[in-house]
């Protein structure tokens, strides 16, 4: 994933299910055009990760 799709991601008002690591996370921020904060769903722990290791499970077409 890219960073503007994270942005995108994270201003949508629909809930669209990102992996980072295989574990689901929220996209709590877009740092720069390289890294993302985001939050793990289960554990609830915030880490700063490149964009491009966040996968998007399903594709949304309205987005």
């Amino acid at each position: 994933m890219d960073s503007n799709r994270a942005k995108k991601i994270m201003e949508s008002n629909g809930v669209i299910e990102v992996l980072y690591q295989g574990s689901p996370v929220w996209i709590e921020n877009v740092l720069d055009n390289n890294t993302v904060q985001v939050s793990n769903i289960q554990t609830n722990d915030k880490k700063d990760v490149p964009a491009y290791m966040l996968v998007e499970k399903d594709l949304p077409h309205n987005i």
